[in-house]
């Protein structure tokens, strides 16, 4: 069995792709448009599979918001230094909702960064 991808329904395929891209520094892979059954999609991830698990990004024509719900939590990437990562995020225009600093109760260095739709992106210092 393979992890392949998660899927996230956006508002502004292009706002997404440019902070996915721009912002955290992944790839643009590939995209499909389905005009006849009205969406698009854009994939995105620091590399294709098999090696790592991408984002699919799902734009349905002409829905512009999505309630996120309580159910989804966050998706996580592994960096070498969250400090120097937030710092690059903010300067890009990023948007860090929890800055740097130990998780509750342990020793990760973690902090949290949301998309511009919303979805939570924790990031989980891993050194190389």
């Amino acid at each position: 069995m393979l992890f392949l991808h998660t899927m996230l329904r956006v508002g502004d395929l292009d706002r997404s792709i440019h902070f996915y891209t721009k912002v955290l520094g992944m790839k643009l892979l590939r995209t499909t448009d389905r005009p006849d059954q009205k969406y698009t999609l854009a994939f995105v991830g620091f590399a294709n599979n098999p090696e790592q698990a991408e984002i699919e990004l799902t734009y349905n024509y002409g829905v512009t918001q999505y309630d996120t719900g309580n159910a989804f939590g966050h998706l996580a990437l592994g960096v070498e230094d969250v400090h120097q990562t937030c710092n690059n995020i903010r300067l890009l225009g990023g948007n860090i909702t929890r800055e740097p600093g130990p998780v509750k109760g342990g020793l990760s260095i973690i902090a949290f960064v949301t998309d511009p739709d919303g979805y939570k992106i924790e990031l989980i210092q891993r050194p190389s």
